[in-house]
């Protein structure tokens, strides 16, 4: 009989253990916290994750900080050369040196040399073999004393796995461009630094160069391979340089690491590894998702995937049935070649595709020869629900948007029908997109956007008397009285010809605000009676209500006040009940201001307030104007320095978002300040309107609402503070930080703008006193903040 030649069960294994990498490892202090203790109780732990997100860097820094992990204990087997899982155990024990001996091959030899001894396995890139899967499965059955760290696109679905995705590295908000020492904090800016001064060790960007890098690391996603790459060009690119030409970013980020796997050498090769390993269905869906930058949901998904209410595009391999692609979205989330991100509502799940895999697959949508029928899928579909949307409500342009989720692929779609020339799909995808705008309040960006679309569009449009008033509404609000006059006459003769009773509705309202906006009080009266009479006959009481308010906020400016009051507590219960926010407070404002008119400023007073409450956000169009009554009511109760403050508080902000009142409310806010100030000597006014000037958002809300100048957070008595309660979007804006989403994630996710966003997490940071997205996020979380 053959002597059998028995390794000691302590014995090391003859493999290389880890490797020690020759650069630091920046940032995941959170993850590695967290990896530690799962690590501690589960026997399989995967790491998933897009290609490029430094799954392998976090494997083998977390299996180094194993007890002996550099000296052995801990084993990496490198999988991504391999490519027949057949021969799977026999390259895990050359990896490991095991020795087949005694008639153990494969697995036996594996399981001998593992039974005896503690040992974290690091199976890295499993995603191509499904043979990784069995024979993990099989060691952890058999070794008892032996856990394996995997890391892979898609979890292995063994029984007893632990999947723990690893996401991109934090981003810095826009609100902090100008604070270096915020910009420091994020992980995406440190690693760009980091590999930047490997290149040019001198390198100490001045604050300028910081911010550039700052959005570097927002365009490049915080992926950590693409903002390796994009700083290993710093030793011939400045900054500047290498963010313009990220506009192609697959041919600018390549060049990394020449010893590292080939798939991490160029952002395209680590795609590419993922996307070979894609059947032709998943190839398919993948590619034409990458018209979608704004990411999807199901239903967007299936427009831009499917050809036809059931057919599949070219036939053949690549087609694919509608009922095929949730399940492939799916499939393809599960190997990290799309990120999940929360809907807006319970249940409404979106995706979205990584910048660098977007792009890939915007190269491969051309390569197929698809890339203009899945872009035309896409503006059909979007037309579509822009369309809609226009046909519901009398009074669209602040009624809630149908494609509220949709902003980022809306305006995509904008250019794209712009670049095509007189397609018919630009004008309700503009009216679509300035309505957004609109509603943000910037009514320069709304009117040029229907402008451009208006001289496009085809003659006989059905969208352009809603342009044309929507347009008109702008110019209003920019105290364009003359544009927006001739576009609301416009808008009226298009709705007329069209005959079409809800159009002509919101023609005429834009008209007799257009008249407002010019002081011609009398006939805006006659052209919103003219509208009251239309809607009327539409059966439609929100809109019949809206209606009575604007006609009542005209008699107020004739002096009517009576029939104007009368209108009021007609119109008041119904938009309670039913009116978008913003359409509420207008109203509620007016309301305060009929009791204005009618010496009632203790009532008046509980109007303004109540707006505020409702609309608290003291940098918006609707919290302004109660704002300025709130003075006007200061001024009257003898409150001069507080009527100052205010006033010089709101002027401040309009002239900061481009927005002003009409003329007429101006007045009487301007000569109730007026007489205010006559009370006070010249230095203690001109203190009082200092102090205005530098009040804003949520502490311009605070003093309105009756505290200190200085109001922010009040203590209770022991002395913590006590923070005002978020709104309902800046509650949306910190659940999606405690998701890391950058801001311009959220953006694009509530249809907001980047600079927006940065506003609410000014004053998100203000309510809960805290300095950090970290800090917001573990306040949305629940947990103990970390200082």
């Amino acid at each position: 009989m053959e002597a059998v030649e028995v390794e000691p069960a302590d014995a090391e294994l003859a493999g290389r253990g880890l490797p020690v990498p020759l650069d630091a490892f920046v940032g995941r202090e959170r993850e590695l916290t967290r990896l530690r203790s799962l690590l501690r109780s589960a026997r399989l732990l995967t790491l998933t994750g897009p290609g490029g997100t430094g799954k392998t860097r976090l494997a083998v820094e977390l299996a180094g900080g194993v007890r002996g992990g550099r000296t052995g204990r801990a084993q990496l087997v490198e999988l991504d050369g391999l490519a027949e899982g057949v021969q799977l155990p026999q390259h895990v024990a050359a990896a490991l040196g095991v020795r087949e001996r005694g008639g153990r091959v494969g697995v036996e030899a594996l399981v001998h040399a593992l039974t005896a001894r503690s040992t974290l396995l690091v199976l890295d890139s499993c995603e191509h073999l499904a043979a990784a899967a069995r024979l993990a499965a099989d060691l952890l059955a058999r070794c008892p004393r032996l856990r394996i760290l995997a890391t892979s696109r898609e979890p292995l679905r063994v029984p007893g796995e632990v999947v723990f995705r690893v996401g991109e590295l934090s981003l810095p908000p826009v609100a902090d461009d100008h604070d270096p020492a915020a910009l420091l904090r994020s992980e995406a800016v440190r690693l760009f630094l980091e590999r930047a001064r490997s290149c040019d060790a001198g390198l100490d960007p001045a604050p300028g160069d910081l911010r550039t890098v700052a959005e570097i690391c927002r365009r490049l996603d915080g992926l950590p391979l693409a903002v390796e790459l994009a700083a290993g060009r710093a030793g011939s690119l400045p900054p500047a340089g290498i963010l313009r030409g990220l506009d192609d970013q697959l041919s600018l980020l390549t060049g990394g690491s020449r010893t590292g796997p080939g798939r991490h050498r160029e952002l395209a090769a680590t795609i590419d590894w993922s996307h070979r390993l894609l059947d032709a269905s998943e190839r398919a869906v993948f590619r034409r998702l990458s018209v979608l930058g704004g990411g999807f949901d199901a239903a967007g998904a299936t427009a831009v995937c499917v050809d036809g209410p059931g057919g599949h595009e070219g036939g053949g391999p690549a087609g694919v049935r509608r009922e095929q692609v949730l399940p492939v979205v799916c499939a393809l989330e599960a190997k990290s070649l799309v990120v999940r991100v929360r809907g807006d509502a319970p249940g409404a799940e979106r995706f979205r595709q990584l910048g660098a895999v977007r792009s890939y697959g915007l190269d491969r949508l051309a390569e197929a020869g698809e890339l203009a029928g899945t872009w035309d899928r896409a503006l059909d579909w979007l037309a579509r629900q822009a369309a809609g949307g226009l046909a519901g409500p009398v009074f669209p342009d602040t009624a809630e948007l149908p494609l509220g989720g949709e902003q980022e692929n809306l305006a995509a779609a904008v250019s794209r029908a712009a670049a095509l020339r007189g397609d018919g799909r630009r004008l309700p995808l503009a009216v679509a997109l300035a309505r957004s705008r609109y509603q943000q309040e910037q009514l320069t960006v709304a009117r040029d956007l229907l402008a451009g679309a208006l001289r496009d569009a085809p003659a006989g449009s059905p969208e352009r008397g809603a342009a044309l008033a929507l347009a008109a509404r702008s110019a209003c609000q920019q105290a364009d009285p003359a544009a927006a006059l001739a576009l609301a006459e416009d808008a009226v003769a298009v709705e007329r010809a069209r005959r079409h009773p809800a159009g002509l509705a919101n023609a005429l309202d834009a008209l007799a605000a257009a008249h407002l906006c010019r002081g011609e009080f009398s006939a805006a009266v006659a052209v919103f009676t003219e509208c009251l009479d239309v809607v009327r006959g539409l059966g439609r009481p929100l809109d019949l209500a809206l209606c009575r308010h604007h006609l009542a906020w005209a008699l107020l400016q004739l002096g009517r006040t009576g029939r104007a009051a009368r209108l009021m507590a007609e119109c008041l219960p119904v938009l309670s009940a039913g009116a978008p926010p913003g359409q509420l407070a207008a109203a509620l404002h007016t309301a305060g201001a009929v009791e204005l008119a009618r010496g009632d400023t203790d009532a008046a007073g509980r109007r303004f307030t109540e707006v505020l409450r409702t609309a608290p956000d003291g940098e918006s169009l609707h919290a302004l104007y109660p704002v300025e009554g709130l003075a006007v009511v200061a001024a009257e109760r003898g409150e001069a320095e507080r009527a100052l403050r205010l006033y010089a508080a709101a002027a401040a902000a309009r002239r900061r978002i481009d927005t002003e009142p009409e003329a007429h409310w101006r007045a009487q806010v301007e000569a109730a300040v007026a007489r205010a100030g006559e009370r006070l000597r010249p230095s203690v006014a001109d203190a009082a309107l200092a102090a205005g000037r530098r009040l804003r958002g949520t502490r311009l809300v605070a003093h309105a609402l009756g505290g200190p100048p200085d109001a922010g957070a009040r203590p209770d008595r022991s002395g913590a503070a006590v923070h005002r309660p978020l709104t309902g979007r800046e509650s949306a804006v910190a659940r999606l930080v405690a998701e890391g989403m950058t801001n311009q994630q959220i953006a694009a996710h509530l249809g907001l703008a980047r600079s927006t966003v940065a506003s609410h997490l000014d004053r998100i940071r203000d309510k809960l006193g805290v300095r950090s997205r970290t800090q917001i996020a573990v306040r949305v979380a629940g947990g103990p903040e970390r200082h």
